[in-house]
């Protein structure tokens, strides 16, 4: 019994050894409970919707288009409003303005850049070369004599102090300035030619006659009609528009043959002698 024992052990350790590659031999595996599957809901589930615009095109930076390239260093060097030097540009605009010779050839064409061979920087040409406010005044007394004025956002771009320069001419009298209706802002600047102190003029109006010429309201039409015809005047009748006018297009279709325009005789005087109605025929000619 010894021996059987001991051939039984050994078949069972040869067993374990036994290499199940083959999924004949590959016994059983372990019980173990099955994972349950999440039955199918019959309701399908919504796509989270992401908050994309499809219709703006996305933000990608300067891009690899040459003229994209270029517009991004113009307007940072717009937005600069000192000198800066190719290299320093070239890495805040992310571009290859000192590597690409093509790239620096257009910038430096471009008609709002300006370079100094000297010192070697770059700067904005901007519409008024203004930066205090006695430079400013004369480019706004030069601008008013041409029979014009200044745009109070054309000369903030060329100056960022500028609104408050032109404040401060207009407290002193220099200027006048246009201002907006809705919320009051600055809108044009004008010089005053017209000092208070001059002796030609421009003082200040007396509140009486101010009030007196505020107070004055226009009369309606069916009154003005009457005070015109107490002083012998009449209205000023408008050009009355034709029904061609009024209609607007004209309407397609046939054409009308044209009218033949009767002669009119002037000469009467030759009457009975020469016929004015046909073309003149010189004796001998026939």
């Amino acid at each position: 019994m010894t021996g059987l024992a001991r051939d039984a052990a050994a078949f069972q350790s040869a067993l374990h050894r036994q290499d199940y590659s083959s999924w004949h031999a590959q016994p059983p595996p372990a019980s173990h409970p099955a994972p349950e599957l999440p039955e199918p809901s019959s309701k399908k589930k919504k796509r989270p919707k992401a908050n994309i615009v499809y219709s703006q095109p996305a933000d990608t930076g300067t891009g690899t288009n040459i003229n994209t390239q270029l517009v991004y260093a113009v307007n940072h060097l717009k937005s600069t409003g000192n000198p800066v030097r190719l290299q320093d540009l070239a890495i805040i605009t992310n571009t290859p303005l000192d590597t690409d010779k093509v790239l620096l050839e257009k910038f430096r064409s471009h008609d709002r850049v300006v370079h100094d061979p000297k010192t070697d920087l770059y700067s904005y040409r901007h519409d008024y070369n203004v930066r205090n406010k006695a430079a400013l005044l004369t480019e706004i007394q030069r601008q008013t004599r041409k029979g014009g004025g200044l745009s109070i956002r054309t000369l903030k771009e060329s100056w960022k102090e500028a609104p408050q320069a032109v404040e401060e001419l207009e407290k002193e009298g220099e200027v006048y300035v246009t201002r907006t209706l809705k919320d009051g802002q600055m809108r044009m600047v004008f010089w005053n030619e017209i000092k208070p102190e001059d002796d030609s003029g421009g003082m200040q109006v007396e509140k009486e006659f101010l009030d007196l010429w505020h107070s004055l309201e226009v009369p309606n039409d069916v009154d003005l009609r009457k005070q015109l015809a107490s002083e012998g005047l009449q209205v000023t009748a408008a050009e009355a528009l034709t029904p061609s006018q009024k209609g607007g297009a004209k309407k397609k279709g046939k054409k009308s043959a044209p009218r033949q325009r009767q002669v009119r005789i002037t000469n009467t005087h030759l009457k009975g002698q020469i016929d004015l109605s046909r073309d003149y025929v010189a004796p001998g000619a026939k």
